[in-house]
C-alpha cells in the first residue's frame, strides 16, 4: 500500500481548469494557465529554469488561437494524466503526486455547488 495521494474525483472545465477532489478529504481548483505553466515536460522545466536565470527569457510563441484552454484529457496508466492544451502542448505527464502539490501551491478553493 502506498501513501501517495490519488484522487477521487476530477471536475475538468476546459477553458478554466480543473478541480480535484482528493483521498485525503483536500480539494482544489487549479487553473488552465497555472497546468501549462507548470507543465512537468523537460521542456518547460526547461524553460522555468532558463527564467529563474535570467528575468528577460523570451518566452515561445503560442499557438493557440484564442484564449488558452485544455483540448484533453488523457489517463496515464494508474498514476498519471496527460493534458493536450489548445497550443499544441502535450507531452507533460501530471503524476498524481505532482497534480497533489499543484494543488497544495497553486490550488483555489473549489466553486460552491
Amino acid at each position: 500500500m502506498t501513501n501517495e495521494p490519488r484522487p477521487l474525483h476530477i471536475d475538468l472545465d476546459r477553458e478554466r481548469g480543473m478541480t480535484l477532489s482528493w483521498d485525503d478529504g483536500s480539494a482544489a481548483f487549479v487553473s488552465t494557465a497555472v497546468l501549462r505553466r507548470e507543465s512537468p515536460s523537460a521542456d518547460a522545466r526547461e524553460l522555468r529554469a532558463e527564467m529563474s536565470r535570467n528575468p528577460f527569457t523570451v518566452l515561445p510563441a503560442s499557438k493557440a488561437e484564442g484564449p488558452l484552454r485544455i483540448d484533453a484529457v488523457e489517463p496515464v496508466g494508474h498514476y498519471a494524466l496527460r493534458i493536450r492544451f489548445s497550443d499544441g502542448h502535450d507531452t507533460g505527464i501530471y503524476t498524481w503526486k505532482y497534480l497533489h502539490s499543484l494543488c497544495e501551491k497553486h490550488g483555489q478553493p473549489p466553486a460552491s455547488s
